[in-house]
Formats: C-alpha cells, sequence, structure tokens
C-alpha cells in the first residue's frame, strides 16, 4: 500500500513552499570574514598602485624639470649654463664603470655608514631607554648629550683627526656621531611619553623589571625609535659625504669633491645622484624593516592613508 503525504507537506516532512533552513551561523561569519579580507586586499593594492604612480610621476618631473633647464640653458636667478644634461650624467655613468674606481668609492661609503650607524643604533637605543626610564641617568648623561649635540658634525674633522690613528676611523666616528643622536633623543622621547597606565598594568599583573622592557616599554617605543633612525640615517650621509670631502681620500663625496676640483661638471651630478640614490635606498630598507618589526603599524588605517 503506498505510503500517503499529507496535504501541505513535503517528502521530507517540512511544509511544502517553505524556505530552505538558513546557514549555519559559522559559515556566514566566515564568508563574511573572507569578503572582507578580499576587499581589504584589494584596496591596499589600489593604495599601493596609486602610492607607485605618484612615486613616478615625482621622479619624472624632477627628471623633466632638470632636463628643461639644462637643454634651454635656463637663467632665472640660478644659472644652468654650466650644469650637465641627464644625457651628459648617464654618459659619464657609463665611463666611470669601464673601470672599478667608481665603484670601489661607492662601497667604501656604504661600508663607512654600515659600520657608523650600526655602532650609533647599538649605543644609542639602549641608551635612550635608560635615559628614559631611569631619572638618575638622565640627570648624569643628558647634560653631556645636551653640550656635543648641538656641535655639527663637520667640526668634529679636525678633532677626530686628532683623535683617532687613521682617517678612515675618524671617518666612521664623524658617521657615528651624525648618527647617534637623533636616535638616542627620538628613543628617550618615546620612553618618557610612553602611557604610564601601561606600566601601571603590567606592574599589577606581576611583571618584573626585565618582563616591562620588554613586553611593554620596547614595543611602545618602537615608533619612535625607527622615527629616530630614519632621521639619524639622513644625518649620517650629510656629516659622511662632508668628512669625505674634507679629509677623505676615497667615498662618494671624495669622488665628488675631486670631479669639482678638476671642473669635471658631469661627475659632480653623478656623484650627487648617487648619493641620493644611496639615501633613498637606506631609507627604504629602514621602512620595510619598521613595517616588519611593527606589523601592527602596517596594516593601521592611520598609516595606509
Amino acid at each position: 500500500m503506498a505510503a500517503v503525504i499529507p496535504l501541505g507537506a513535503s517528502a521530507a516532512g517540512a511544509p511544502a513552499g517553505a524556505a530552505p533552513p538558513p546557514p549555519a551561523a559559522a559559515d556566514l561569519a566566515a564568508a563574511t570574514a573572507a569578503a572582507r579580507a578580499r576587499a581589504w586586499m584589494w584596496a591596499r593594492r589600489r593604495r599601493a598602485a596609486g602610492s607607485g604612480l605618484l612615486w613616478a610621476l615625482s621622479i619624472v618631473g624632477l627628471l623633466a624639470f632638470w632636463y628643461v633647464c639644462t637643454r634651454y640653458r635656463l637663467e632665472f636667478y640660478m644659472r644652468f649654463t654650466n650644469v650637465p644634461t641627464p644625457a651628459d650624467v648617464l654618459q659619464k655613468l657609463v665611463e666611470v664603470n669601464h673601470s672599478t674606481k667608481f665603484i670601489t668609492n661607492v662601497w667604501i661609503s656604504v661600508r663607512r655608514i654600515l659600520t657608523g650607524f650600526g655602532i650609533a643604533i647599538l649605543l644609542a637605543v639602549p641608551l635612550g631607554v635608560l635615559i628614559g626610564r631611569y631619572r638618575t641617568v638622565r640627570d648624569l648623561l643628558m647634560p653631556a648629550a645636551e653640550i656635543l649635540r648641538p656641535i655639527p658634525a663637520i667640526a668634529w674633522v679636525p678633532m677626530s683627526i686628532m683623535l683617532w690613528p687613521t682617517n678612515e676611523v675618524s671617518i666612521v666616528f664623524i658617521t657615528f656621531l651624525g648618527s647617534f643622536f637623533p636616535i638616542l633623543l627620538n628613543t628617550v622621547h618615546g620612553v618618557t611619553t610612553l602611557d604610564p597606565v601601561l606600566v601601571r598594568a603590567a606592574r599589577c599583573l606581576g611583571a618584573s623589571e626585565a618582563q616591562l622592557f620588554r613586553a611593554v616599554i620596547l614595543p611602545g617605543v618602537m615608533p619612535q625609535i625607527f622615527t629616530g633612525l630614519a632621521v639619524g640615517i639622513g644625518v649620517a650621509w650629510v656629516s659622511l659625504i662632508a668628512a669625505e670631502m674634507i679629509s677623505g681620500q676615497f667615498g662618494v663625496g671624495y669622488f665628488t669633491w675631486e670631479a669639482y676640483s678638476l671642473v669635471n661638471y658631469a661627475e659632480i651630478a653623478l656623484g650627487m645622484i648617487t648619493i641620493g640614490m644611496l639615501g633613498l635606498v637606506c631609507s627604504g630598507v629602514i621602512r620595510v624593516v619598521g613595517n616588519l618589526v611593527m606589523p601592527w603599524r602596517a596594516h593601521s588605517a592611520g598609516g595606509n592613508r
């Protein structure tokens, strides 16, 4: 005998015409999160593409201004009569790469920057944390630092030649001085302006002094530290080039000053462009490292605007 299905009911026992059951809450949440992640990724790619386009326009605009002024030898307060054109500098770049002299000068400058800047990081960051954290250390060290800080790095050149046995060490010392104080002061500022509520909360949870430094203070001052690194690398390049021009025998600064002495305008421009490109690369590396160390900064809404 065939089974009789009641009127208004489906074979599965549900009323005829009823809507299917809604998806589970977990599936809906997962789908929503995936959609938001995809939208965030697309928005980030659009911002990156727009930023790259603006970077390219900035560089192209600078090159176009340089080309027009040197091509037509314009004179409006500034004289471009003897300034080489971009084509002249490009030709000179090809010429100097026929030997290893130019590459050797670049490598020596990069080595000096890495040495002086690295020593400055190793000394300035711990000292800045200690000065910012402990009043006794601050009262002991900050007066001396504030006396030495206003002295320009170029004024240290004669003294550093007397202090150190070789020109190489004296140039590295000047590079170190140029980057030391910006890193130190930014680190001190980061520690002194850290939210005291975070420190008290860590104390209430039983954190020791070492745990406090590792889990609260260092992450809290990391943005200021990297700000100091970004400023310090620029000052380090300025100090290095000045030292190489005055007392160096190798390096990009010496290469540029030698070109000036020989009235070689294309090499002067090449040296200046090389300094700018090396500084740009160093700043970019610091920015990338900062995003890796502080991922919350790279993904924050304010950092992507």
